[in-house]
């Protein structure tokens, strides 16, 4: 059996197009969290929904940033439906909003667009107050976390280990220009145990020229996916992780759902459901069950000229008809 991490990073923007993020939360939760549409909603009780049709787990990192300038009413918003439907809540920290909060603010004025632009102990200090807003709000204890933008360090780890979490997931072999330094390799692709924690990677899969690409759902066709998951299960990797958004089913200027990539998703989850081998996992009732050694590491599926090509397609026809995000 692999061990399929559905993971969603579930956030409000910093960043609405055309207005600053501090003006309107409720427009923000409509255009970010719960994706609100003239087609009907389109975020995460979709997702929720689509999850329960198809008998699948998720896991959802939750920013509990905006609380700095919402307060904590605004990450109940976000952690109550998952809660509702049974799905897990993790860690995510998206520290470009410490540069939003009221002047001084909780965290000291504090500012930085990644948490590994931070020193260690203030990365400690940031994570304590994410974690503890994260229960405020209403969610378990959080065991495993996603730095925003994969913007994490070696201290970051060491910071999660500080204070009590067991899992990080922001290292992604497939993006090699990201903003991740956590100094690993894109060889590793299997949970690992570094500074203390097990590291799971993003998954990834190959590309043409010999490269690698991120296991997103906007990044990759269904029929790569179907294939990296197969090529997974065959070669007894006890792990894949795939990252989504709370928000990417939808064109957040136009309000427009994107069809291709909500058709990928849909499809994603009932595949999933019918094969034979995977199942949808989460960090606390089923973490990883293996760490690897570096040498042990498998290798992410070939590239496949046809599903890339079909990838680019899709793509051109997701870009044509919704624009970007």
């Amino acid at each position: 059996m692999t061990s399929v991490y559905l993971t969603i990073d579930t956030e409000y923007s910093a960043a609405l197009p055309h207005r600053p993020c501090r003006v309107d939360r409720a427009e923000n939760f409509a255009r970010s969290i719960a994706c609100i549409t003239p087609d009907g909603p389109a975020g995460i009780t979709h997702k929720l929904q689509l999850l329960e049709q198809y008998g699948q787990r998720a896991v959802f990192f939750v920013d509990p940033m905006p609380a700095l300038i919402w307060g904590v009413g605004a990450i109940e918003d976000v952690v109550a439906p998952i809660l509702a439907a049974g799905q897990e809540v993790q860690l995510h920290c998206h520290t470009e909003w410490l540069g939003l909060a009221p002047a001084g603010g909780p965290l000291g004025g504090l500012a930085g667009r990644n948490i590994k632009d931070f020193a260690f102990e203030e990365q400690c200090r940031i994570l304590e107050w994410a974690r503890d807003t994260l229960v405020a709000a209403g969610a378990p204890v959080p065991t495993a976390f996603r730095a925003g933008n994969y913007g994490a360090n070696r201290d970051t780890l060491r910071a999660l280990n500080e204070i009590g979490l067991h899992y990080d997931s922001s290292h992604t072999p497939g993006i090699s220009d990201g903003e991740s330094a956590l100094d690993l390799r894109a060889t590793d692709t299997q949970p690992l145990l570094y500074e203390g924690i097990v590291e799971v990677p993003v998954s990834c899969v190959g590309d043409i020229g010999g490269g690698l690409r991120h296991a997103q759902i906007t990044a990759l066709s269904l029929k790569e996916m179907e294939a990296a998951l197969l090529h997974a299960r065959d070669g007894r990797m006890t792990c894949f992780t795939i990252v989504s958004h709370s928000f990417e089913l939808v064109n957040r200027r136009s309000l427009a759902v994107n069809k291709v990539v909500r058709n990928r998703f849909e499809g994603l989850c009932r595949f999933l459901a019918e094969t034979d081998g995977l199942w949808t996992a989460d960090f606390t009732g089923s973490p990883p069950v293996r760490v690897f050694r570096r040498s042990e590491m498998p290798r992410p599926v070939p590239a496949s000229a046809w599903t890339v090509g079909l990838r680019y397609a899709e793509q051109a026809v997701s870009n044509t008809l919704y624009g970007a995000q």
